[in-house]
């Protein structure tokens, strides 16, 4: 079980050129990506998405990539004409009075125009792309490894919730019988002193046919079935490998329903306490299946 929760970072350096990238993830219905990469790089970003979806099913993933060059030959000429047109109608801005304005002309060499992107021969690209794919992928190996020793602790926690999700419904079907049996036997006090008053007697089988409409339409035998079926899929699912989240919550929601269910039927005050704790722990399942991927 892998969660959908990690972080991961990798860099080198290659021919004076260091690379660094961070990939970090957070849960999220489907595989939600998000890249920020430098402008002269995107001719990688099919590259870096194809490689994000071949390792990561589900989660929302932001990926960072940061290049550094102390070459001189990585430096890009700057258009002064350009810088000097920033600088101009900066200067014609109204600035408060009292306020002594600075100008940042690093911050201007980012802008629009100042400077041409960065143009690479095929041959080039090929081995950027390639230096920036493999730092990528190890960044992802340290991110899925969080992943795995978080999902470890998820597993370990949804087990856990299920295990009482199993006590509670181990105690719902030893009080079940017995609700019928108490039943029947404050029917046939109460009866039977409405009858002894009126000076009348009751048909042998009426009391029967009255017991049995009440047993048939508080049965919750299926419910409990069909719970402890889905709680050992659920078990099972938590010792696999594969991506089991989506699969989790139905069967998560699917535990809901049938304890709604056995709460509706049931005219029990400790039955119903059983059901509250019960939903209170599924509940608990939900809010943890959110994080599996």
């Amino acid at each position: 079980m892998l969660s959908m929760t990690g972080y991961g970072a990798a860099q080198t350096t290659q021919e004076g050129v260091a690379y660094a990238v961070e990939v970090r993830s957070v849960n999220h219905r489907y595989l939600k990506t998000s890249l920020k990469i430098p402008e002269f790089l995107q001719f990688a970003e099919a590259e870096f998405e194809s490689l994000l979806r071949r390792r990561i099913a589900r989660g929302s993933v932001n990926l960072s990539l940061r290049i550094r060059s102390q070459s001189a030959a990585a430096l890009r000429p700057l258009d002064m004409s350009v810088v000097q047109a920033y600088v101009d109608q900066l200067t014609q801005a109204k600035i408060p009075t009292g306020v002594q304005p600075t100008i940042d002309l690093a911050a201007i060499a980012l802008l629009p125009g100042v400077s041409d992107a960065a143009v690479f021969d095929e041959e080039t690209r090929t081995r950027i792309a390639e230096v920036v794919t493999r730092v990528a992928d190890q960044a992802l190996d340290a991110l899925i490894e969080m992943r795995r020793v978080e999902g470890r602790s998820l597993a370990d926690d949804l087990r856990e919730i299920v295990g009482q999700i199993r006590s509670e419904i181990d105690s719902i079907a030893v009080r079940a019988p017995v609700v019928v049996e108490e039943y029947f036997e404050r029917l046939r006090n109460r009866v039977g002193l409405l009858m002894q008053a009126a000076q009348l007697e009751l048909e042998a089988d009426a009391l029967a046919r009255e017991v049995a409409v009440y047993a048939e339409r508080s049965d919750i035998s299926e419910e409990l079935s069909r719970i402890r079926s889905h709680l050992e899929q659920f078990g099972e699912l938590c010792e696999r490998g594969d991506q089991v989240g989506r699969t989790l919550d139905f069967l998560a929601q699917e535990l809901l329903r049938e304890a709604n269910t056995i709460g509706s039927k049931s005219n029990d005050v400790r039955i119903a306490r059983s059901v509250v704790v019960m939903k209170g722990l599924v509940d608990r399942l939900k809010e943890q299946v959110q994080n599996v991927e």
